[in-house]
């Protein structure tokens, strides 16, 4: 079994690939199926949160780059940035995790929260995407989506 230890700074050429979603993405310690069928366990410290790209190196030099798998999610969009903004609250009040972009706000699907959202007047499809959400204010610093 490959053992990922820690994050790679620099870019180097991924060996292979491991997709998974956003709730594994923010666990230290892991078993995993890397996306070539190979074992590997995540033995990373504690706190690590896994994004879109990051690359990960094992204890014998292996390279994996992380790949975020499609989710189901509520895509919520408006055309006024203050019902916008009002939204990222309520939402952030309740401690979801959320994707934020200059024309969208996304979070996993959530009946409850879609109703919500629709009461301040936003719109919400669902989608099958990859989720990235924003790190959070103590989460080691602000993550720029594209």
């Amino acid at each position: 079994m490959i053992h990922l230890t820690h994050k790679l700074k620099n870019h180097q050429s991924p060996v292979t690939t491991l997709t998974l979603p956003w709730e594994k993405r923010i666990r230290s310690r892991l078993r995993v199926v890397l996306d070539n069928g190979a074992e590997a366990g995540l033995f990373l410290p504690r706190g690590t949160v896994l994004h879109d790209g990051d690359l990960l190196v094992s204890d014998r030099g292996d390279v994996v780059r992380i790949c975020a798998a499609d989710e189901a999610l509520s895509t919520v969009t408006g055309h006024d940035p203050l019902t916008m903004a009002r939204a990222c609250y309520h939402l952030g009040n309740r401690h979801t995790p959320l994707e934020i972009d200059r024309d969208r706000i996304r979070y996993l699907h959530d009946p409850v929260l879609d109703e919500m959202i629709r009461g301040l007047g936003l719109d919400v499809r669902h989608d099958q995407a990859p989720f990235d959400p924003e790190a959070g204010a103590y989460g080691g610093g602000h993550h720029h989506h594209a």
